[in-house]
């Protein structure tokens, strides 16, 4: 403000040289006019006394006359512009100073303010000086209050070293109890991680799953309920267009009505699955599971017969709304009843945009089931509030339907054409319009009721988490739920008779080092089970090979039968019998050339080469010499099989024997490697205590330090407020400058 006042000092000063200056020039244009006329006067009296020379020079004299009068006429057309220009800044300054008077009063106004807050401000630090004059005194009490208990503090600390040195004894041993029931019982902690603390069975809060069930129960009953009104008002609805304003058993009704009343036929399909929806959630929750809106799948399958009976009702809008505006054109529709007709047409374009709303949030609660991340947490408070919101809302727009439809069926009922059959369909319309309205207020108070409810037990989660990540990760919690009661249960069965744990180790101990450990005796029951199979496979092949020794001896015997008839004798049959014998003999032992003979056995397959020499000889040397060979060969086998046997067994022994030397080996470097482990563990802890000693030392002497550093802070810090004040004091006395 005072920058301006110099500035409109300055322009003052200006416009009053510029007045000066044009004062000064009117001044010196008077004198000129002045002389003018002397001048005109003295050529006047001269013009009488030389009336002669004046005629003789009068067009001289009146060329310079029109000069001057040009000269004056131009110096008075000067004079009048200035006096216009003196009066502009004249009137210029007036406004100016009645401005300035203005704004010097409002200034000296705001001085008084200043001078008023000045004053309290005076006064407001004063009280705070001497606030802070008390709060000195009493910091210097507490200052001497704190030199006591330092020296307090000293004679404890001593106290607590002894202490320290009687618990790190203590807490040794206890270090290393926790540290070896840590490093064998607590693998990792999983609650750390959002992912593997998902998988965590929360608390079972039974009285919330029965409060659940129960809340679900009712909700079940009130969707039954809005269930039979819709199906009742879609088939009174569809009666009431076959009827009004043409009745289809007298006349065709429109093809728009018709369409509409075989859309409205159809409800049953889209109305009936929002009840059995709702009966399938009912049912999956049970006292066992953990409901919430990740486990709720069955609230996707509601979710989407809702989306459906929403596609029904937008499908079927247009055609209510056309077959009003025809009703409307109708001859029989009266004024009255052509608004109650738009009226009924704002309000069923009203009930499908709030179906859409609920539909909208519905599939936002179903979305935690399928997709987490396309609902938070956050945000279910202000789902389930909307949710209850347009519930009330659908509530609103049926109290405006019935009161428009009972208005619109008692104008109906005053129409000359209106017969028993329409009035009856007005009424049950009006009747499931009005069971429509009590249930939807019904299902509005009861959610908003429940909406705190809802919103705390449906989004609880694991201990230390915030929420399931995926349903996935829901659906595994639920079946380790399952497993955790089936493990409880079987907890509650008496326990059978079991081995004590002195002894289970004890055999635990044996069974390690012991020959006959449970690998070795499966390899040795595999190898007899191999065996048993090479066996049977010989037995096979022997047998068979005897069943085609039995084929070849009854072909022989039946050609012998052929090749002899019945009247030679029996000489004749002996001298018949021996060279067929021979030549069999011949045909087998020329086979047995041809092919080797193989046994196989426990030692190894042979095969043997017999040559055999067929000489002409009886029979029985024959048979003899074949059985003397077939002993030898047998005793052969049977000594070879027993020290087949013999080296096997010993070959499993000594296996045995070497695995279990192997495993010994490895179990003594196990241990080996866990004793070094605790040696570096133990090691390890008594450089970590002697670094604890050290610590405490230190935390006592920063302890000292930090009541010296609070006694010297606190003297600064009354340094500090001396100082404020006089910046304060200094502050002061500009202000008081300023508002001067």
């Amino acid at each position: 403000i005072q920058e301006q006042l110099k500035m409109k000092d300055q322009s003052l000063r200006k416009l009053q040289q510029e007045m000066d200056s044009l004062t000064f020039r009117n001044q010196q244009l008077a004198k000129r006019v002045e002389l003018l006329q002397d001048e005109l006067a003295l050529s006047e009296a001269r013009g009488k006394k030389n009336k002669k020379s004046v005629e003789s020079s009068s067009h001289l004299s009146q060329e310079q006359k029109s000069v001057f009068n040009e000269d004056l006429q131009k110096k008075i057309e000067e004079n009048e512009r200035l006096h216009i220009l003196f009066f502009e800044a004249d009137e210029q300054h007036k406004r100016l100073e009645a401005e300035l008077r203005s704004r010097l009063e409002v200034l000296e106004m705001d001085a008084a303010e200043h001078q008023a807050v000045v004053d309290s401000l005076t006064k407001k630090y004063t009280e705070t000086i001497e606030k802070l004059q008390n709060d000195k005194a009493k910091l210097e009490i507490k200052s001497q209050t704190l030199e006591r208990e330092a020296k307090d503090c000293r004679l404890r600390t001593e106290e607590c070293q002894q202490q320290l040195k009687n618990l790190q004894a203590a807490l040794g041993s206890r270090l290393e109890e926790s540290l070896c029931i840590i490093n064998e019982k607590v693998p990792f902690n999983d609650t750390r991680s959002t992912r593997y603390n998902a998988l965590n069975v929360p608390l079972h809060n039974r009285r919330n799953q029965l409060k659940l069930r129960d809340l679900a129960g009712q909700a079940v009953a009130f969707v039954q309920e809005l269930v039979t009104a819709l199906l009742n008002f879609h088939t009174y609805t569809e009666q009431k267009v076959q009827i009004f304003p043409v009745d289809s058993a007298t006349d065709t009704i429109s093809p728009l009505n018709q369409k509409f009343s075989q859309y409205l036929h159809e409800n049953a399909s889209y109305v009936r699955p929002l009840e059995e929806g709702m009966l399938h959630l009912f049912e999956s929750i049970t006292e066992d599971t953990v409901t919430v809106l990740e486990t709720t799948v069955k609230l996707k399958a509601f979710s989407e017969h809702l989306a459906s009976y929403l596609g029904f009702l937008r499908k079927i809008l247009p055609y209510q709304l056309k077959s009003l505006e025809e009703e409307c054109e109708s001859s029989l529709c009266t004024a009255a009843l052509r608004a109650r007709n738009m009226e009924l047409h704002r309000d069923m374009k009203r009930l499908t945009a709030v179906f859409e709303k609920l539909h909208t949030y519905v599939s936002l609660l179903a979305l935690p089931s399928t997709r987490p991340e396309g609902l938070l947490r956050t945000n279910y408070d202000f789902v389930f509030t909307n949710i209850a919101a347009s519930l009330h809302g659908f509530h609103d727009i049926l109290k405006d339907i019935s009161k428009h439809y009972s208005q619109k069926a008692a104008l109906e009922q005053e129409v000359p054409t209106a017969t028993q059959k329409l009035i009856t369909t007005n009424d049950c319309i009006l009747s499931s319009v009005a069971a429509l309205t009590n249930g939807a207020g019904k299902m509005a108070s009861f959610f908003s009721n429940n909406l705190d409810h809802f919103t705390t037990s449906l989004s609880y989660g694991p201990k230390g988490g915030a929420e399931f990540i995926s349903p996935l990760s829901a659906e595994c919690m639920l079946q380790y739920k399952k497993k955790a009661a089936a493990y409880m249960k079987s907890l509650k069965k008496p326990c059978a008779d079991s081995v004590p744990y002195e002894e289970a180790l004890a055999n635990r101990r044996v069974l390690l080092s012991s020959t006959e450990s449970r690998e070795g005796l499966a390899q040795q029951v595999q190898q007899s089970l191999e065996k048993i199979a090479k066996l049977e496979q010989e037995k096979e092949h022997w047998m068979l090979e005897a069943q085609l020794a039995k084929i070849k001896l009854e072909k022989e015997n039946q050609k012998l039968k052929n090749s002899l008839t019945g009247h030679l004798t029996e000489t004749i049959q002996e001298r018949s019998v021996l060279p067929n014998t021979a030549e069999q003999k011949k045909e087998i032992t020329e086979k047995s050339l041809k092919e080797p003979i193989k046994s196989t056995s426990l030692v190894r397959n042979l095969t043997l080469r017999v040559p055999i020499r067929v000489t002409n000889c009886r029979a029985p040397d024959v048979e003899s010499r074949e059985d003397l060979i077939k002993t030898h060969y047998m005793a052969r086998i049977a000594e070879l099989t027993s020290h087949l046997q013999l080296a096997d067994s010993k070959s499993v022994h000594f296996h045995a024997e070497c695995r279990a030397l192997a495993k010994r080996l490895s179990l003594a470097e196990k241990s080996k490697e866990s004793l070094t482990e605790e040696l570096k563990l133990a090691s390890q802890n008594i450089t970590r205590l002697q670094a604890s000693k050290l610590f405490c030392n230190d935390e006592l002497m920063t302890t000292k330090r930090s009541y010296e550093d609070q006694l010297s802070m606190m003297s600064d810090h009354l340094c500090s407020m001396n100082e404020t004040l006089t910046k304060q004091r200094e502050e002061i006395d500009t202000l008081k400058m300023t508002s001067k």
